[in-house]
């Protein structure tokens, strides 16, 4: 197992090695400046000892021929200094170790004497040729000679020109003070680092932040609390995020609408389900490659606009495919992603033709009424004798078709309500015998008079929770869709036949002469007729059976038509308790 070295090992290794190379560089620097001081002490020692030989040698006038006479002064020097005096051309005039000189080479290139001729003295450890002893040498040079003086380089010289190792002691000791103190202060530093980094990788891996974690009471530590305060914080925006995100991936999940985004490279970055079906809907082969968007040729325009989306932020088109209509939106971002959003507008869409339909049929059926009026009045303002029997006539004609506007403005504004406001409706407990036995009495008259027979077959138990206005308008307008249409001397039927916990089984039907096949499936129609002509003459407008069909799904029914074998109309629907 590979462990890697903590951080406190490694900033400890790294100071030390610095702090050892700086220590041993001073040691290195104070021991060769104190060897130099003591070799230019020595040095002026032995320059001492040859300005007194000089001294001698000019008083007493010493030349080759009584230059031995340098023995008189030889007691006043160490014993063990050899003194060599030199001529210019290198030969040796005088040496206190040796009588016989002229048997002696020639020392003109002597390391010292060379350095001698160049500058005011020089200097040279090195075994003498002549003794074979290793000697200090130092060497000046006078009017007409040289003089050397030398010491034996033995362990006593070499113990002067050692260094002193007191120095040497005292920066060792501060370097181990030194480091303690640096390991002290790692130490600190370390277990702050150490937390702060098991903290780091223990979130990196996944875990919670810890509520109980603490560093120690430093600079260090003031920032590690800093950085757990931002990670707290960050958890938390992050968590936030999770859920916001989970909440619009929710809502991009179930919303009605198919939900695609795109990077600015159209690369699928999300598409709910609802996408995926309605475009698998437009194409031929099934893909769960939303990016297919971008090759179809139903997608023709959206292909477009992509090319050049700078134009605008936003494109919408409708698209008409397999008898359904759909909305298609792209929405350019910022940083040019981009999102496509599919809807499916076949209902609103055929509601809004329904509604324009309404309207040129409104517009239509209130022309005739209108028109019929204008007529009536202008015919008596401009013909002023009428008589009396036609003025009364065409003012009756003029009623009558005020009447007619009147319920069809009636029936259109109580089937919009139902449509667009059915909350607008007062719901209670509405007994329904009651109410049809009202509904009989009202139309008394009218049944009398094309001899029509209604029969109720209804309990006194039957309690419904609806609207009142809107059960009456279903039986009144099944009524009077018999009395105007079924003939005269047929028979109505109003039968409750069944039930269940949550539903009443109603029957409707009349004796008359019901209507062809055909027209069955239109009959609840707005403004539909069998017939165009028998609606203007009964005076109806066209929008009963859609009342009764509205009002039936106001009360959570159904309700259907079918032509009976025995001859007349029949209307089935249920109605919820």
């Amino acid at each position: 197992m590979n462990i890697k070295p903590s951080y406190k090992t490694k900033i400890f290794f790294y100071t030390f090695l610095v702090m050892a190379v700086f220590t041993a560089g001073i040691i290195v620097v104070e021991h060769n400046r104190e060897r130099l001081y003591k070799t230019e002490g020595l040095e002026s020692t032995l320059n001492g000892y040859a300005e007194l030989i000089h001294k001698f040698i000019l008083k007493n006038r010493l030349t080759g021929n009584n230059i031995d006479s340098l023995q008189q002064i030889m007691p006043l020097l160490p014993h063990n200094i050899r003194v060599t005096i030199i001529n210019e051309d290198g030969s040796v005039l005088f040496d206190n170790d040796f009588a016989d000189v002229k048997n002696l080479e020639n020392h003109k290139n002597r390391p010292e004497i060379l350095k001698a001729m160049i500058k005011p003295y020089g200097t040279n450890v090195r075994n003498s040729v002549t003794t074979h002893t290793e000697y200090l040498y130092y060497a000046i040079h006078c009017e007409n000679c040289f003089i050397r003086v030398a010491l034996p380089y033995d362990i006593r010289v070499k113990a002067f020109l050692k260094s002193d190792n007191v120095f040497l002691y005292i920066i060792i000791f501060l370097f181990v003070i030194v480091n303690l103190a640096l390991n002290y202060i790692l130490n600190r530093f370390g277990k702050s680092i150490s937390r702060l980094r098991d903290f780091v990788v223990s979130v990196q891996n996944g875990n919670p932040v810890p509520d109980n974690i603490s560093f120690p009471n430093d600079e260090l530590g003031q920032i590690a609390d800093s950085v757990v305060e931002v990670y707290r914080t960050a958890d938390k925006n992050k968590k936030k995020i999770a859920v916001e995100r989970e909440k619009f991936l929710q809502h991009f999940h179930y919303s009605g609408e198919g939900l695609c985004f795109f990077t600015k490279d159209r690369k699928n970055v999300y598409a709910n389900t609802h996408f995926l079906q309605l475009l698998n809907f437009m194409i031929d082969k099934p893909t769960l490659n939303p990016e297919c968007i971008f090759e179809e040729k139903v997608f023709k325009e959206v292909q477009e606009y992509l090319k050049n989306p700078e134009q605008t932020s936003l494109f919408t088109t409708k698209i008409n495919l397999n008898g359904k209509f759909f909305s298609i939106r792209v929405f350019v971002f910022e940083d040019n992603s981009f999102e496509i959003t599919i809807s499916d507008i076949s209902q609103s869409e055929k509601t809004r033709l329904l509604k324009q339909e309404m309207t040129n049929n409104i517009a239509h059926e209130l022309r005739t009424p209108v028109a019929s009026i204008r007529g009536f009045l202008e015919t008596l303002m401009e013909q002023k004798n009428i008589d009396e029997e036609k003025r009364n006539f065409f003012l009756e004609r003029a009623h009558s078709q005020v009447i007619r506007l009147s319920e069809l403005i009636r029936d259109i504004n109580l089937i919009t309500k139902t449509e667009e406001a059915p909350d607008r409706f007062e719901v209670e407990k509405i007994p329904l015998l009651p109410l049809l036995n009202e509904l009989k009495d009202d139309l008394e008259m009218e049944l009398s008079k094309h001899n029509i027979r209604m029969k109720i077959n209804v309990s006194d138990e039957v309690i419904l929770n609806g609207n009142r206005t809107l059960l009456y308008s279903i039986f009144r307008n099944l009524v009077d869709n018999s009395i105007r249409y079924g003939g005269g001397g047929i028979n109505i039927f109003i039968d409750n036949y069944a039930e269940n916990p949550d539903y009443y089984y109603f029957s409707y039907y009349d004796t008359g002469k019901g209507v062809e096949e055909v027209h069955l499936s239109r009959l609840f129609e707005r403004f539909y007729r069998v017939n165009e002509g028998r609606t203007r003459n009964t005076g109806g407008s066209g929008l009963g059976l859609s009342i009764v069909k509205n009002a039936v799904l106001f009360h959570k029914g159904e309700i259907v038509a079918k032509n009976r074998a025995e001859g007349g109309l029949e209307f089935l629907f249920t109605l919820k308790k």
